[in-house]
């Protein structure tokens, strides 16, 4: 068997990978103009099922809290472990002390601010900037501090968190709604000389002051400041490994928190801008105020583990075979196994132009009070690439990795327009197998080793785009990262695996893989 125009089919494709990777059809005027040629579309069936994933690399600057009940998918719990770095140029404020005087003894030249050599208070602050769900629900948050470092090669979202901490290590617990009616609307609206809010929606917990700013921070501080400089400084040096934040209470709202900070307060005195000396009140005690120093925080370096569980109910919706499903966090994929060896087949004298596929999705309902959304950013990958592409952050390439939005508007779709090189590396790939083998072929031992060779997944995932590019437009902005989609989302697509009869007879609901290709006459 041989595909006479190989050799045209990848010069065309060199070619092609110049163009948008979005043009459905590609024009005939691109073709030597010397041969007799004629263009042609013909469709393939696709047969879809949906899968488990069971767990996602879950490398992400967001953190996910909370529980969520849906009536189709049943519920599942969202929770992050996060290590904390000390903040850039790090250091404590000093006790006040005065280093000059006059001739009557009054202070002239004063050093450092705090009344006493003491902590105050102690904040682990978890911001947050968004939610899903009811903001007025009442949930109750849980810390424990973690009694080992994070294994930051573990980034898997069915990690046991059980392995970072014990129950001991319980920092405290604390009740919350997403929207706290308590913050009134001059501090909630409130923004800054440009006109950015300075309003920043968080939960608070209080830690005991001796035991965890004295002891733990300040004193080891005092001893040696070193100790805390450097981003792993806390975990290297055992001062802190992190915390682990879940909830124990509360259905029907999941947090996306941005950041976590180990705030220490301080009693001050107000100083002379120029001196230094402490300022004195009209009755002439010491004029005082407490402030707060962000010591350790969460950062984008500094990545969080997110942890979820889900109900085994998520079993059942992905067995179900007249269509498929998608579903995040770490729910369903759609799998789509593509027929290379009848494209082959039936085109092996003809040049592939073009290789277009759409996935459908069924119209969904807002049946409930807080209904999830269809994903509106997918990835479709080979399966036996997929682990890879998101351990090694890879970007789609156009070749085995694509991206598209969902059409939520007209369609209903989402379409990948052209994956003509993906049809054609997996089709070279066996070809050149077979080749290499000889006369030892055998195609069902090679089938058998290659299982996911003709697989792609459908997944739902979170873009990342090149804000300093000159356009703002998603088509033509450079991707600079793809991760999994961690918040609640869900669609029921159009296909399935059932078929009309039995084993060997078609596809009930196949999907379409239209492929256009030019035929060159001798």
């Amino acid at each position: 068997m041989k595909w006479k125009h190989l050799g045209a089919l990848l010069a065309a494709i060199a070619v092609f990978s110049a163009c948008d990777e979005e043009t459905g059809s590609l024009g005939m005027d691109m073709l030597p103009s010397s041969d007799e040629m004629s263009a042609h579309t013909v469709s393939f069936d696709v047969m879809t099922e949906s899968v488990l994933a069971e767990s996602v690399f879950a490398k992400s600057s967001t953190g996910y809290i909370g529980r969520f009940s849906d009536p189709d998918f049943g519920y599942y719990e969202a929770g992050f472990l996060t290590a904390l770095a000390s903040t850039e140029n790090f250091s404590l404020p000093e006790v006040y002390k005065e280093t000059d005087w006059d001739e009557e003894g009054n202070a002239i030249k004063a050093t450092g601010a705090i009344t006493g050599d003491s902590v105050t208070a102690v904040q682990l602050v978890v911001f947050y900037s968004n939610w899903f769900g009811d903001s007025l629900n009442a949930c109750r948050m849980s810390a424990y501090e973690l009694n080992t470092a994070l294994d930051y090669d573990q980034r898997y979202t069915n990690l046991d968190p059980k392995q970072y901490y014990d129950e001991s290590g319980l920092l405290g617990r604390v009740a919350y709604s997403a929207y706290d009616t308590t913050v009134p609307d001059s501090v909630r609206n409130a923004t800054d000389s440009s006109g950015n809010s300075t309003y920043s929606p968080s939960i608070i917990f209080r830690l005991d002051p001796e035991e965890f700013g004295q002891k733990r921070i300040l004193e080891p501080y005092r001893a040696n400041p070193e100790l805390f400089r450097g981003a792993d400084a806390l975990v290297k040096n055992n001062i802190f490994n992190g915390v682990y934040l879940t909830t124990d209470q509360g259905d029907g709202t999941i947090l996306y928190a941005d950041r976590v900070d180990l705030r220490l307060q301080f009693q001050f005195y107000y100083t002379n801008d120029s001196t230094g000396v402490k300022l004195k009140k009209a009755d002439g005690t010491d004029s005082t105020y407490y402030g707060i120093n962000t010591v350790f925080s969460s950062t984008k370096e500094v990545s969080q583990i997110n942890h979820f569980a889900n109900t085994e109910k998520l079993i059942a919706k992905a067995a179900e075979k007249d269509w498929t499903y998608l579903k995040s966090p770490a729910g369903i994929f759609t799998q789509a196994t593509l027929p290379y060896d009848e494209i082959y087949e039936q085109l092996a004298n003809d040049t592939l132009n073009a290789a277009r596929l759409t996935f459908t999705n069924y119209r969904q309902e807002d049946k409930h009070d807080f209904s999830m959304s269809a994903p509106s950013q997918v990835l479709l990958v080979r399966k036996q690439d997929y682990i890879d592409f998101f351990e090694n952050n890879d970007v789609p390439d156009n070749i085995t990795s694509y991206v598209t939005t969902h059409n939520n508007t007209g369609t209903n779709q989402y379409t990948f327009r052209n994956i003509a090189r993906l049809v054609t590396t997996c089709i070279n790939e066996k070809r050149q197998a077979q080749q290499e083998a000889g006369s030892n072929w055998n195609e069902e031992q090679w089938m058998n080793e290659h299982p996911d060779w003709n697989k792609v997944l459908l997944i739902p995932v979170n873009v990342t785009y090149d804000t300093s590019s000159s356009s703002s437009s998603s088509q033509t902005a450079r991707i600079i990262g793809i991760q999994h989609n961690l918040a609640p989302s869900y669609t029921r697509l159009q296909g399935g695996p059932e078929r009309e009869g039995g084993e060997g007879t078609p596809l009930k609901n196949p999907l379409k893989l239209e492929v256009t290709y030019t035929h060159f006459y001798e």
